[in-house]
């Protein structure tokens, strides 16, 4: 089908709009502090490219007051720490909390004032203003995408896209290879359930491989604690923590290149009709496979670390004789944090540096020009050096980068406070460096217009919903915040947090601990009766022993009805906030309201001209009709006269005839 066919048939090499614009004034980092020349964006690539940087641009002002805040909260921790009761309590001396050992046999008993940094460190992230910021961000989502709706009414507007239709959509028919039309000789039911099927393997491996992590994590944290090296065994979960993090990115990365591939065969060999389903097709697989990708080592860590480790003598063991891992004792907040962290900030740094920068520059030091004919001058023509160029392949790429990026800044914001600002210091230079590769790397694209950015917007919103629901389980899971607010306002004899480290510890008799797991060579351990571990249940001397405790059950109805309270309040809020923002900005809509004032004007007058003409015609016809009759009454008395004049002659005639 034109072109397209040709280029298939190799009758032509390529086909493309030629490229020579926009350098100096938007695709170069030096000009990152200038607003975006989105008009002039629009009128060289397209509507579709248009408002993907107008979106982009939106999204990266929007960051700038969620990073205010951020850092706010961020210093609200550091202000505090020092204030703070219960890392005080933990970091104590005089505090001797005999903790029970990490490890069977080849761990000993150890103090909780050792963990003294990590209960500081986690203070950083686990504080009352991370509440208020989880519903900041929820807000800030809501505001967003309502502004964006917005933005894109306006643009809409006045790039005169508010009557566009689907029809009127520029599309193009996907090109099929022949092992696509034989697949599409398959039933319609066998692709569906091939897609399926492939989608659950690709999600299946994404499990399996955070399982594995949790394996090496599990393993490894065991091999070092068999080490004779002192300074090994103390830093062992810095070290299993550094390293299964570093894993779990790497791991990610290289399943990101993978689904990617296979979302876009799958998309393929179901044939769509049109770019337009083609591109919706893929995006859903896409994001599909690359959110649980990226977000499932962050969901175990959050939900799942430390939840089924069980207690000292009858603990959970995995693969002969591995034990569950199990949160550090300023709990798992804090290695959330530094799970997000790590893969948010690696996948900017490694995308942005490594596959939109490095790789393109070694393309272009290691490709040899192509050879040019001797009969064409010397001087290459603008549409040789753009031959050069890579060929367009779509938005989805750009897009997908910053919805993820969107899924790190709203869904676990309330365990790192400072991913907007790292955000917002990415995108500064996302916005050039996409505006660069656009400009000087890719071929420049044949113009499509498009009225909004289609199954995005509602990606995001589904998102920013989800957030809710995430933070709301972080903040009463995940965190302390609960149990510190139902000591402080049930449990304490005074009302402070005095005491709050060792209510939340509970009691364990050595002589319980099953026979072999015992520490060996513990110097002290003969002068040990109880230990003591992180959990609410009863103490060995009480008649149900090591059974949860009325205080755990408590606590788990507070962390239930906090969910609940925290949801429906953002969710109402945002339902608020949706709808004190109206959809359409006032100096549009009067516009608009003006624009269908005259047209209405106009088209009264025309139909009041018409009106007019038809009565001036009705009139005429009338006055016709009106002589026309008088003209019939004279003819019917002239007729009258003419027939009793007739009528008297024939008498006069027959009388004479009569006498004769």
């Amino acid at each position: 089908l034109g072109i397209s066919t040709l280029i298939a048939n190799n009758v032509y090499d390529a086909a493309y709009p030629l490229h020579d614009l926009l350098y100096r004034e938007w695709a170069r980092y030096g000009v990152f502090y200038k607003f975006q020349p989105i008009d002039l964006i629009r009128k060289y690539f397209g509507e579709k490219i248009g408002l993907y940087f107008a979106w982009l641009g939106l999204y990266t002002e929007f960051l700038i007051p969620s990073s205010v805040v951020g850092i706010i909260v961020f210093l609200y921790g550091c202000i505090t720490i020092e204030s703070d009761i219960p890392s005080k309590e933990m970091c104590d001396q005089h505090n001797t909390f005999t903790m029970c050992p990490l490890c069977d046999k080849f761990c000993d008993y150890w103090n909780l004032s050792s963990a003294c940094s990590t209960a500081r460190a986690s203070h950083l992230f686990d504080n009352p203003a991370t509440v208020f910021f989880s519903i900041f961000m929820a807000l800030w989502a809501t505001m967003f995408l309502e502004q964006w709706k917005r933005l894109q009414m306006r643009l809409s507007y006045f790039w005169d896209l508010t009557g566009l239709d689907e029809e009127e959509v520029k599309f193009q028919v996907i090109e099929q290879t022949e092992h696509i039309i034989q697949c599409f000789c398959l039933k319609a039911s066998i692709v569906i359930k091939l897609t399926c099927m492939y989608i659950s393997l690709q999600i299946t491996l994404t499990f399996s491989a955070v399982f594995g992590v949790i394996v090496y994590r599990i393993t490894t944290s065991a091999a070092l604690s068999f080490s004779t090296n002192e300074t090994t065994r103390s830093n062992v979960r810095v070290t299993v923590t550094a390293t299964a993090v570093i894993i779990n990115l790497v791991v990610i990365l290289i399943l990101d290149e993978i689904y990617g591939a296979v979302a876009k065969w799958l998309t393929e060999i179901e044939v769509p009709k049109t770019e337009k389903t083609f591109e919706e097709r893929l995006i859903l697989k896409a994001f599909l496979l690359k959110f649980v990708n990226s977000y499932a080592p962050i969901f175990y860590v959050a939900f799942f670390k430390g939840r089924f480790v069980g207690r000292p003598g009858h603990y959970v063991y995995v693969f002969e004789g591995y034990r569950m891992e199990e949160c550090a004792p300023g709990g798992c907040l804090m290695e959330l944090c530094i799970q997000l962290s790590i893969i948010m900030l690696g996948k900017q740094l490694i995308q942005n540096n490594l596959f939109e920068i490095g790789i393109p520059k070694m393309k272009d030091e290691r490709t040899e020009p192509k050879k040019m004919d001797t009969s064409q001058p010397k001087d290459p023509q603008q549409w040789d050096l753009d031959y050069t160029l890579e060929p367009f392949t779509g938005l989805t790429p750009e897009y997908m980068e910053m919805i993820i990026q969107f899924g790190f800044v709203t869904l676990f914001v309330a365990s790192f406070p400072l991913a907007p600002l790292f955000a917002l210091l990415n995108n500064i230079i996302e916005v050039r460096l996409d505006a660069k590769k656009f400009v000087t790397e890719l071929r420049r694209p044949d113009t499509v217009r498009a009225k909004d950015i289609g199954i995005w917007y509602n990606i995001l919103s589904g998102i920013g919903k989800l957030s809710v629901i995430i933070n709301a389980f972080v903040i009463a899971v995940t965190s302390d915040f609960i149990p510190r607010l139902m000591y402080q306002y049930t449990y304490s004899q005074n009302g402070s947090m005095h005491g709050f480290i060792n209510h939340t510890l509970s009691y364990f008799n050595v002589s319980h601990l099953k026979a072999g797991t015992q520490p060996e060579n513990s110097p002290f351990a003969q002068n040990i009766l109880f230990c003591r571990f992180k959990d609410y249940r009863e103490p060995p001397w009480s008649q149900n022993q090591y059974e949860f405790s009325k205080q755990y059950w408590a606590v788990l109805s507070a962390r239930l009805a906090f969910v609940i309270l925290f949801q429906n309040l953002v969710m109402f809020l945002s339902i608020l906030v949706d709808w004190m923002i109206p959809d359409i900005p006032k100096d549009i809509s009067e516009q608009i309201k003006k624009e269908k004032s005259v047209l209405v004007d106009f088209f009264l007058k025309e139909e009041h001209e018409k009106l007019k003409l038809v009565e001036s015609f009705i009139t005429h016809d009338k006055r016709k009709h009106k002589s026309g009759a008088e003209d019939q009454r004279i003819r019917a008395a002239s007729l009258s006269q003419f027939n009793q004049s007739q009528k008297g002659s024939i008498a006069s005639f027959s009388s004479q005839h009569t006498v004769v």
